[in-house]
């Protein structure tokens, strides 16, 4: 049986083996196309458990770990089966797509489809289907027509990933199954995390002398999302959960075979920087499915929500009203940013917590929408519309017509905080329809990325991080939680943090307000979050003044949201990165540091030939005890220079690298 949506670019070396002959211990392996990382599959002689283990440069990265579905009212489905064939295969394409990290996108791997059947009755059977890549390793469940019964009701997985020593580990703990994944990543001993604790994912892992490791997964399609548990018996063991349906909570997954699980994910690399180059989540998902993509624009966005009601020299009572509105639209069009995003409270009131049970086909009074796109298109800027999740479900069918009559550009939904079973199959409705009526969507209050965005790119980005926002009502968003993101939720995919908070100040100095919000570390830090973040959909989140007359505007205008190639040139988990993201023939790098500074060197070996100007917005000397200061710097460079960097605490340099003309 091949797998629902399973494609091909390119197939070769296709066999199948005897059951006799794979019914024995030996592991069946595949290898990824460089050799140095395998994935092997085999069968307990015994007791008939189907387990996988995965290796690096020829050293465990995952000792034996269990397969297996635990079906409701069924034995465990991969425990007392036998291997009975196995079809190989490669995959060698390249694709273009509307946004990303890199275009075009490289999709090479080695494949095979492994069948198992249970010896004795009823005869289930059960599939693995596995790719290996040189950055990592994925596999997922087929679960073919059965002999008995096509319903299947998932109760939760047996995936297992059992370390072959202790680990450092950088968890993302959630009290449930029911979270916004907005929470601070902490740094632990892979035995030190508590049973109980739900670990949301990416989960990224260090093993001592050997690698990094990150654990997630891709194309969750009819299906629910994965966490994982520390085991309680083995302190180098993670446990899948699947997160259970809100109307049957005793399953997680209710469907009919033939049903495939998500991809079950494991990025590798002697570096993390490795892992945050990887486009393997991506690349698990099925092509585009929307044919003329041309219409989908990436861009940077003024934003009307995160400043409050402020602003400073203005005429006119800031609020959420047409002239405020109409100021954001004037400074984005001065900044050459492609879009405003309207936010919560435009729509006709609704009763609801969140401003849900909002009529989203109209605005309230103090909104003039008709003249709000009117005014903007005359600026060449195009308006996004923010939604209460419970409303678009409710209303989409109306107001997407609606929004592409009108001329929206796109629509942020949000609120969503789950990942059950339905909820998924949201995601992928709004995907669906939206693309229909030629809207981007940016999903907040979501879960992590699954690599959606290739089968429908018109999903520009998500949140599923604790962002700038949270500096509204906390002192929780810290320069070494920005650049632990770097290392962690960004492994998913695109990420909406909203960077850009142009009030800095020092930890001390520090206070969570809800109208003109500061930010903790300084402004050359905020700044070269827009490269070293990646989001398609990029809000400039402070309100019009806190830029206007700054050095750092004309890099804000200029700096790209969507790239063509990405490189990490430094990499310290939780202390400092510096990533490098080309456009076209410009090359822009970003590098932050957390509480403890950096003295970075940038060798500039990534450059083509011929000379280049490189502009640089790093922190000024005093930048320590003035964060707002900053220095810009030009100078000639070429590919055999090596640039300096030196960073204060929680401070950052932001570079524009330009052909010399």
């Amino acid at each position: 049986m091949r797998s629902p949506g399973f494609r091909h670019s390119s197939l070769c070396g296709l066999f199948v083996l005897s059951g006799s002959l794979l019914s024995r211990a030996e592991p069946l392996v595949l290898a990824s196309p460089d050799g140095q990382i395998e994935i092997s599959f085999q069968t307990h002689q015994r007791s008939g458990q189907l387990t996988y283990a995965v290796s690096f440069h020829g050293k465990p990265v995952l000792e034996n770990s269990k397969l297996g579905l635990d079906i409701q009212d069924q034995p465990v489905l991969g425990n007392g089966v036998a291997i009975s064939a196995s079809t190989r295969a490669k995959i060698d394409e390249s694709y273009t797509t509307p946004a990303g990290k890199a275009n075009p996108v490289q999709n090479i791997c080695n494949t095979v489809v492994i069948e198992t059947q249970e010896p004795e009755r009823p005869h289930r059977k059960l599939e693995i289907e596995a790719r290996a890549y040189d950055d990592g390793v994925a596999f997922r469940y087929l679960i073919a027509d059965q002999p008995l019964e096509k319903s299947v009701r998932i109760v939760n997985e047996k995936t297992e990933f059992v370390l072959p020593e202790d680990a450092t580990a950088y968890p993302l703990i959630l009290r449930n199954y029911q979270t916004s994944w907005e929470d601070n990543y902490r740094t632990v001993a892979l035995s030190g995390i508590h049973p109980e604790s739900l670990i949301a994912m990416p989960f990224l892992l260090q093993l001592p002398g050997k690698s990094f490791l990150a654990i997630t997964e891709a194309h969750i399609e009819n299906y629910s999302g994965m966490y994982l548990k520390h085991s309680a018996t083995n302190p180098r063991a993670l446990e899948a959960r699947l997160s259970p349906r809100l109307d049957d909570p005793g399953i997680s997954v209710s469907g009919e075979s033939p049903l495939a699980s998500p991809w079950r994910v494991i990025l590798i690399g002697d570096t993390p920087g490795v892992l945050i180059q990887s486009n393997l989540v991506q690349n698990l998902n099925p092509p585009s499915a929307i044919t003329d993509t041309s219409w989908i624009r990436p861009g940077k966005a003024a934003w009307d929500w995160w400043s409050g009601p402020y602003d400073q020299h203005v005429d006119f009572k800031v609020g959420k009203n047409t002239a405020t509105a109409k100021h954001y639209i004037d400074f984005a069009a001065q900044a050459g940013f492609e879009y405003f995003l309207l936010d919560g409270g435009w729509a006709a009131h609704g009763t609801g917590p969140n401003s849900s049970g909002a009529d989203i086909t109209q605005a309230q009074p103090d909104i003039d929408l008709p003249e709000l796109l009117r005014y903007a298109k005359s600026k060449n800027v195009r308006v996004w519309l923010w939604s209460h999740w419970t409303d678009v479900a409710r209303q989409m069918d109306e107001a997407f017509p609606l929004y592409e009559q009108w001329g929206v550009a796109g629509v942020k939904v949000d609120f969503m905080d789950r990942d059950d079973q339905w909820m998924v199959a949201f995601f992928r409705r709004v995907a669906k329809k939206a693309a229909e009526h030629h809207l981007m969507i940016d999903f907040h209050g979501a879960f992590k990325p699954d690599g959606l965005e290739r089968t429908y790119p018109n999903v520009l980005t998500r949140e599923g991080v604790l962002g700038l926002e949270y500096n509204k009502w906390s002192a929780r968003v810290t320069p070494d939680h920005n650049v632990m993101l770097a290392f962690t939720r960004l492994l998913a995919g695109p990420m909406d943090y909203t960077p850009g908070g142009f009030t800095n100040v020092r930890r001390e100095e520090f206070i969570a307000r809800n109208v003109h919000p500061m930010v903790m570390g300084t402004r050359a830090h905020q700044t070269a979050l827009f490269v070293v973040f990646q989001s398609p959909f990029e809000m400039v989140s402070d309100f019009p003044e806190a830029y206007y007359g700054t050095k750092e505007l004309p890099f804000l205008t200029a700096v790209p949201t969507t790239w063509d190639e990405t490189r990490v040139l430094n990499a310290h988990v939780g202390d400092y990165i510096t990533i490098a993201r080309r456009r076209g023939k410009d090359w822009y790098v970003g590098s932050i540091a957390g509480s403890h500074g950096a003295e970075l060197s940038i060798p500039l070996e990534f450059l083509g030939s011929g000379k280049f100007v490189a502009e640089t917005w790093s922190d000024a000397p005093d930048a320590d005890v003035y964060p707002e200061h900053t220095v810009v710097n030009k100078q000639n460079v070429d590919r055999s220079g090596v640039l300096k960097a030196k960073l204060v605490d929680g401070g950052g340099q932001a570079m524009r690298i330009t052909p010399l003309e």
